[in-house]
């Protein structure tokens, strides 16, 4: 069963994961959050201080209107003013509260046998007839849920409590005040303007806060930013280092971390004097390499030369002995045969090894226009008659490939591939050489059907003195260099050599560039590219 892919964003995941965040994002967020977390603190600290603040202020208040409507102190009060008339339940009444009851207060009288009287105290406006009318306060009496509402949240005990009256009236501070003959008088003033006030002063301190973090995030993050910038010029450092060439040839670390951003009192300055002393080292050691590589190069270039007019002088010698009139006994001439054969297998070395290092040292190559079309057809004319049980095909577009290069150079390259196809495969086996163009690179694939390569071969399979098991072994020959020669030249060109290899099929590709600047593509895409191209 395949398992689903996930069809999430990279970039969202990672921004999910803070462990991921740059440096500078991860420290201006915790400023933010440490300073949201501090404002959250010092504004929930000062909005319960002036919530406490405004609820004692108004539990004296309602001590106070408690004392006015009574007559007599919160605690031992010997009974209500005879202006607070009772009343039975559903009768009307005209009273009026007392004397100093504020507007908007609710002042509500429950006799022992259940009797009530007052409601929320209104003004009463002045009747426009009676010129002397200065109108009065009254009552918008209670109905009998509402006095039961009151008598089951109110505790007898007078403590002040919050106790939302529902509709227009909304939340009030209540308290009950218990008189010596029974009567229970409930008395409470509006929190409106209380909790208008904590509503604005949250509002205010919020926009506040709010306005605070986006002005401290904007600071940090400049502040930040002009902080890492040393780490900044660091990274770009160590950036140019990772992109150059360090695989061959003399190479030269001059990247160097300013000297400004390696003082060793700050820890930037300590991560770029870290860098610099191990650019110095890595420096010194390549060094070290290329002038060993060069030592190599030279010996095996000066080796392979000397060792060229030797080679020739035994073969020659071997030669002459078999062109000898005198009679040469036949185990005499099977060894001057095998001398004569093994010279040329040395000489094959030798001229091997010393176009590698000739190679290695950069010489220049031809740059002069090669038909790839008329080259694949003479190489494999040639390895036609040097291998004449193999089947040998060529697959060739309609118009010429050509190409700028080294004409001879890369006639060995085709001629090593053919070379490689045809030790490595039985007798009988399919070779098809194809050339093609892709998108600014030319292409040449040779394909066989042979056994193929064992998969622990590939990816050294370029490699000098590289060789496969017993079905590709060194029986005809070979000296492990063809390859290597064929990775070699088409570097030279600025193009790209790879192989793909099954059972049954085996696919050398190479890529070279048609023109400057040389955009090859990899050579593990030129099967396909043909393929779609074809």
């Amino acid at each position: 069963m395949p398992s689903a892919v996930s069809t999430r964003s990279p970039r969202r995941a990672r921004w999910r994961d803070p462990a991921g965040w740059p440096l500078r994002t991860r420290i201006v967020t915790t400023m933010i959050a440490l300073l949201a977390v501090l404002g959250l603190v010092v504004g929930g600290t000062a909005e319960l201080y002036l919530y406490k603040s405004l609820h004692k202020t108004i539990d004296r208040e309602l001590s106070d209107v408690e004392k006015r409507v009574t007559g007599f102190p919160r605690y031992g009060g010997k009974g209500i003013p005879g202006s607070l008339n009772q009343r039975s339940p559903g009768s009307s009444s005209n009273d009026e509260p007392p004397p100093g009851t504020p507007i908007k207060a609710v002042l509500v009288t429950v006799t022992s046998d259940g009797t009530f009287t007052g409601g929320l105290v209104t003004f009463q406006s002045p009747s426009t007839e009676n010129t002397t009318d200065r109108g009065k306060s009254t009552y918008d009496e209670f109905t009998e849920e509402q006095v039961d509402s009151l008598r089951n949240a109110i505790p007898e005990s007078g403590t002040a409590v919050d106790v939302d009256l529902g509709g227009d009236l909304s939340e009030y501070r209540m308290i009950s005040s218990v008189q010596d003959n029974g009567t229970v008088m409930y008395i409470g003033l509006p929190l409106q303007d209380v909790n208008s006030t904590l509503y604005q002063v949250a509002g205010f301190t919020g926009c506040v806060i709010a306005g605070s973090l986006l002005i401290a995030g904007w600071g940090g993050a400049l502040i930040v930013r002009r902080t890492l910038k040393p780490l900044d010029r660091v990274a770009a450092t160590a950036t140019r280092v990772s992109e150059l060439k360090l695989d061959a040839g003399e190479v030269r670390l001059a990247q160097r971390v300013p000297e400004s951003d390696t003082d060793p009192r700050t820890e930037v300055g300590q991560v770029g004097a870290a860098l610099n002393r191990m650019l110095d080292h890595v420096g010194n050691a390549l060094e070290a390499r290329h002038a060993s590589e060069m030592q190599v190069r030279q010996f095996v270039a000066d080796a392979s030369h000397e060792l060229r007019t030797p080679l020739a002088a035994i073969r020659g010698y071997a030669e002459l002995s078999r062109r000898s009139r005198q009679v040469v006994p036949d185990e005499i001439a099977h060894v001057l045969n095998r001398v004569e054969s093994e010279a040329k297998r040395m000489t094959a070395l030798v001229e091997d090894l010393l176009l590698l290092a000739r190679l290695d040292a950069g010489r220049p190559l031809a740059q002069d226009p090669v038909d790839l079309t008329m080259l694949a057809v003479d190489a494999t004319s040639d390895a036609h008659a040097a291998g004449p049980s193999h089947y040998w095909q060529l697959d060739l577009p309609d118009e010429p490939v050509t190409v700028i290069g080294d004409g001879a150079r890369l006639h060995q390259v085709l001629a090593n591939l053919l070379a490689n196809a045809r030790t490595h495969t039985p007798e009988g086996s399919t070779v098809t050489v194809k050339v093609g163009a892709v998108p600014n690179a030319a292409v040449i694939q040779v394909v066989d059907d042979g056994p193929g390569i064992q998969p622990d071969v590939v990816p050294r399979i370029f490699e000098r003195f590289a060789r496969g098991d017993s079905s590709r072994s060194r029986a005809a020959g070979s000296t492990g260099l063809g390859l290597s020669i064929v990775h070699a030249v088409v570097t030279s060109h600025r193009g790209k050599v790879g192989v793909q290899s099954r059972p049954g099929q085996t696919i050398f590709t190479v890529m070279l560039p048609l023109g400057p600047p040389p955009v090859v593509p990899t050579a593990e895409q030129g099967p396909q590219m043909l393929h779609s191209a074809g």
